[in-house]
């Protein structure tokens, strides 16, 4: 089985090259970490691990280090108590991402000497790392199974675990169709951590074992409501103007809310993708509208007058803005993409507008719409419901209330994850090796 799925990557690969070779030459997002994919271990993340124990946490994209930030910076000192070494820096977690944006959110956020690029799943690529690094443990955020990296871990005795676990309604259908394949995977794993019950049933079914309900590690991450960005922009919009965040907006939805926005407010847009900043920014000129950029607003801040659009051209700023809010909205939501994170606005008691199409995050916009804490709107009614919301004072502040009221209870997840974690290491089990492994 493996040797099909070496020789189909090949494949794919092959046919894809002129393709890819083309996006290389005219684009800086598909050649940089490509040395790192293909197996080439930088010297700055070898001079970092001798003499230490590593723990590898693999996260695909902003969202996944975002998420397991906090799992990331707690895991090192509950691990010494655990092992019984006194001292933190024996053990060390390095970070892995496939994204670029997701490469520059956790570089800035644990060093560029923790974090590098996920591997391609082939053999030689995936036994470079796991020799250099030599993990006790490899942790992956969500679903990112991986069937050469899943293999090369358990012929070296590696435990694999999966924490925030989750099966999208999307892609059911495909793990369903290949579940033969996945159920010699996915019996090994040491320990799987899922979101919610329907997660749980569905990796069971799929061959998972040691399955466990642990909460979503979103709820514990806690943006700091501050900053010198928000610091700013709190200086130079004029008190008493409302203030509405449009964030993680895809092509297609950014016309529909420019469409329906109130002329007597401060909008902050944040497209999804650093690509697409140039592209929104051009839709804002043709639009005649009155913009600022922020990357050049920050050479020489000024007053941001009613009326405005502040467009948010960065990365790993977002979570922190929603503190400015009076209202958001969460993109990927009027498009058919599956929607974004509404908890990065309901921590700080933001009332909450989501389109209809929010499958990658259903049981958080679900527990929010239980608790009446979030709108979700058809496209046609987008300007009306942005009005109601920021006029509507009282309405919209207990809205709020209670999303953030939400937010607080569900947290946990992460505490969970970490002693769960622990007693993988603690425990130490061999790890056998799935059926068909042999390549």
């Amino acid at each position: 089985m493996l040797i099909l799925y070496s020789c189909a990557l090949v494949l794919v690969l092959v046919v894809g090259a002129p393709w890819w070779l083309f996006r290389m030459a005219t684009s800086g997002k598909y050649r940089e970490g490509l040395a790192e994919r293909l197996g080439f271990v930088p010297a700055r993340i070898r001079e970092r691990l001798d003499g230490q124990s590593v723990i590898w946490v693999h996260a695909v994209s902003v969202g996944e280090v975002l998420a397991a930030s906090r799992l990331i910076e707690e895991l090192g000192p509950r691990l010494s108590g655990v092992t019984g070494r006194r001292e933190t820096s024996a053990w060390r977690v390095m970070i892995s991402t496939t994204t670029r944006t997701g490469q520059e959110l956790a570089r800035k956020r644990f060093g560029a000497d923790r974090v590098f690029y996920f591997p391609l799943d082939l053999g030689w690529a995936v036994r470079a790392w796991i020799e250099a690094v030599r993990p006790r443990l490899v942790v992956l955020v969500e679903t990112e199974f991986w069937p050469r990296m899943l293999v090369e871990c358990r012929r070296k005795g590696i435990p694999v675990a999966v924490v925030n676990a989750r099966i999208s309604d999307r892609s059911w259908p495909r793990y369903r169709r290949f579940a033969w394949m996945w159920r010699s995977l996915l019996r090994g794993l040491a320990v799987v951590l899922a979101q919610t019950d329907l997660d749980a049933q569905r990796l069971r079914a799929l061959g998972a074992n040691h399955v466990r309900v642990t909460g979503n590690l979103k709820y514990d991450v806690r943006a700091a409501g501050s900053g010198s960005l928000v610091a700013l922009l709190r200086e130079n919009i004029p008190a008493g103007t409302r203030v509405l965040v449009c964030g993680s907006t895809l092509a297609g939805e950014e016309e529909l809310l420019l469409a329906g926005l109130p002329g007597d407010v401060v909008t902050v847009l944040a497209p999804r993708h650093p690509e697409r900043f140039a592209e929104v920014a051009e839709i804002l000129r043709k639009r005649g509208a009155h913009w600022v950029r922020r990357s050049e607003w920050l050479e020489a801040p000024s007053k941001i007058e009613p009326g405005t659009v502040f467009l948010l051209d960065s990365i790993g700023e977002l979570a922190s803005v929603y503190s400015l809010a009076h209202a958001a909205f969460v993109g990927g939501s009027l498009v058919s993409t599956g929607g974004h994170n509404p908890l990065e606005a309901a921590q700080f008691g933001v009332p909450i507008v989501m389109g209809p199409s929010y499958e990658n995050f259903r049981a958080i916009v679900e527990k929010l719409r239980e608790h009446d804490a979030i709108w979700i709107v058809q496209a046609a009614d987008l300007k009306g419901e942005l009005a109601r919301m920021l006029i509507g004072a009282t309405e919209s502040k207990a809205m709020g209330t209670r999303a953030r009221e939400v937010f607080e209870n569900e947290a946990g997840a992460t505490e969970r994850a970490v002693q769960a974690l622990a007693e993988v290491v603690a425990a130490g089990l061999p790890v056998s090796a799935p059926d068909g492994a042999r390549s």
